[in-house]
């Protein structure tokens, strides 16, 4: 313990037995006995109170407009640096930490605000802050409001409906509004007004010009159209024929309708990192953007070129790990920031591993299996952030080299691969409470160089080759309540070494090998219909990629094509 502590330690327990205590604060009631040197050093405001606001002699002031509770919690900050944070006083405390100019427990309970946003309290803390100027928190809420929307709007709270037109209206032009589908934004405004339709019927004029009706598909248009709110305005009358008019002559090129067909930003951006391509490992990066259908490549020239390696997003961080550069097999550790675009390594970890398989859970990376040089690896390995070190976690029940990974309800599932012999049916997952592998019901088939992903609270493996060296389409989900494998629709095109991720409820698969050559093709799956639907190609042919999700990027402009551009 530090002398600060010390010292800190021994002036709060000399409060708490009220010994040399020699200034008294009245709050309602209660008194607290304090030392007046150290409330001077905590607090501006008390400084001011004992040299400039009262005589020398006082030594009892009363305060007001704050509880006793609050008061107890502020001197206890104010002596140990410690700070007892709930929900349910963090107003309270928040306001009283301002008044007494108290900055650190300002800040602190501002970041604590900050950390606990949710859809129920965003617009309540948004609102709170502008009206204090507590212009960071204040800010921080707003893009909460904006990636979070449709929670919120259908959220049990009445925050949304309590809004005032002005306060919808600007949330509903941002381009960061996030919202899966356009119509979302008519729907918020129809059921605010309904809150209270006589005050409120009249902004749906004003409100509609925020939709960008243009991105909504026609029939629904013709709904909105005959919507009794909207046809009983002749100004919504028009602005819906003016567009339905534009859209049919303009046909799928509606970017020339102006701000009724502007996209909105991606909330969420997939990456595809390294692979190969032409017998050669790449360091590219590209971005895909789904709100344009479309792909970006991203300068990379300080990445490692890497095939067969595992990629997560952790915590701010792109960490891509182990994998090859078609010469090595690697246990090197990378790690790209999205916000300023740089690369760092990390530990290294412990083996070699080329086409391994990579999960997160708890804030750990986990590594397993792969190919070490001198054959299949059954041991497993996490990375943990805040101390940068790699540690064994007990080993899988068979070597598994080629296989993939996922995270599913506190669990990590890897599925298929290869051994020395062949390729595998069998799946196992850990259980970090217990600290071991448990065997779970084999696949229908045999794959290795698979796609393995969660959704909707089911694991899927997709493609790969089977035992014969056939390439897959196929896909099966596992349900874990029930131990079983179940088959589902198949890909459009047979894939192995490919990359894998979800992304707005869809799960989308990218590039790898085909019957041929390595592939720029992707598409995704919906699950509500069982379909799988193409997307726009890679710029680049890659195989032995790998993919991740980032949501919410400040500087999502940097990865995605320019709306103003040609694509």
């Amino acid at each position: 313990m530090s002398e600060d502590m010390t010292l800190c330690g021994v002036l709060n327990e000399m409060r708490l037995k009220e010994e040399q205590c020699d200034m008294v604060l009245r709050v309602d009631e209660v008194e607290f006995k304090v030392h007046k040197i150290v409330l001077c050093a905590g607090s501006p405001y008390f400084r001011a109170l004992f040299t400039r606001w009262s005589s020398s002699d006082q030594t009892v002031h009363r305060i007001t407009d704050v509880s006793p509770h609050i008061m107890e919690l502020i001197i206890h900050y104010i002596y140990t640096q410690e700070i007892r944070v709930t929900t349910d006083n963090m107003q309270a405390l928040l306001v009283t930490a301002d008044y007494l100019l108290m900055q650190d427990l300002v800040h602190g309970c501002c970041d604590f605000l900050k950390a606990h946003l949710s859809p129920e309290n965003c617009l309540a803390i948004w609102e709170y802050a502008e009206a204090h100027s507590y212009s960071e928190l204040q800010d921080q809420a707003y893009t909460y409001v904006l990636h979070h929307f449709e929670d919120i709007v259908w959220s049990p709270s009445s925050k949304f409906l309590e809004l005032n037109e002005e306060q919808l209206g600007g949330i509903l032009q941002r381009d960061e509004l996030n919202v899966k589908q356009e119509k979302m934004a008519f729907q918020a405004i129809i059921r605010w007004i309904k809150h209270e339709p006589d005050v409120r019927k009249q902004h749906i004029v004003n409100l509609l010009l925020k939709v960008r009706l243009a991105l909504i598909d026609l029939e629904y248009l013709e709904y909105i159209k005959t919507h009794p709110l909207v046809s009983s305005f002749q100004e919504c009358q028009t602005i819906i024929t003016s567009t339905l008019t534009a859209i049919k002559n303009v046909g799928t090129n509606i970017g020339h309708l102006g701000p009724l067909a502007r996209q909105r930003l991606p909330y969420s951006i997939l990456f595809a990192v390294g692979g190969t391509r032409k017998l050669s490992s790449t360091n590219v990066l590209e971005t895909y953007n789904s709100k344009m259908d479309s792909w970006m490549c991203i300068s990379c020239r300080k990445g490692k070129a890497r095939v067969g390696h595992g990629t997560v997003f952790l915590d701010g961080f792109v960490y891509v790990i182990g994998g090859s550069d078609s010469m090595f097999h690697l246990k090197t550790v990378c790690k790209f920031n999205p916000l300023d675009g740089t690369w760092n390594e990390v530990a290294h970890m412990n083996s070699h591993r080329s086409s391994v398989s990579v999960a997160i859970l708890d804030g750990y990376i986990y590594a397993m299996g792969g190919s070490g040089g001198r054959g299949w690896l059954n041991t497993a390995e996490r990375y943990q952030p805040s101390t940068n070190e790699w540690s064994l976690i007990p080993s899988m029940h068979e070597k598994r080299c080629k296989a993939s990974a996922t995270t599913l309800l506190g669990k990590i599932y890897i599925c298929g691969g290869r051994n020395r012999t062949r390729s595998l049916f069998t799946a196992e997952c850990f259980d970090p409470s217990y600290n071991q592998w448990s065997q779970i019901e084999q696949m229908h088939i045999p794959r290795r160089c698979l796609g393995v992903i969660a959704l909707n609270n089911q694991v899927f493996a997709i493609g790969g080759l089977d035992g014969d060296n056939n390439r897959l389409q196929s896909v099966e989900a596992y349900n874990p309540h029930t131990n079983s494998w179940r088959m589902l629709a198949s890909m459009f095109n047979p894939r192995s070494n490919f990359g894998i991720e979800v992304m707005d409820g869809r799960l989308y698969v990218v590039g790898g090998f085909n019957n041929k050559r390595a592939t720029f093709n992707c598409e995704y799956y919906d699950e509500e219909r069982d379909r799988w639907f193409n997307v726009q190609d890679m710029n680049i042919v890659r195989g032995g990629l790998s993919c991740c999700v980032i949501s919410g990027l400040p500087n999502v402009t940097d990865y995605i094509v320019a709306y103003d551009d040609p694509l």
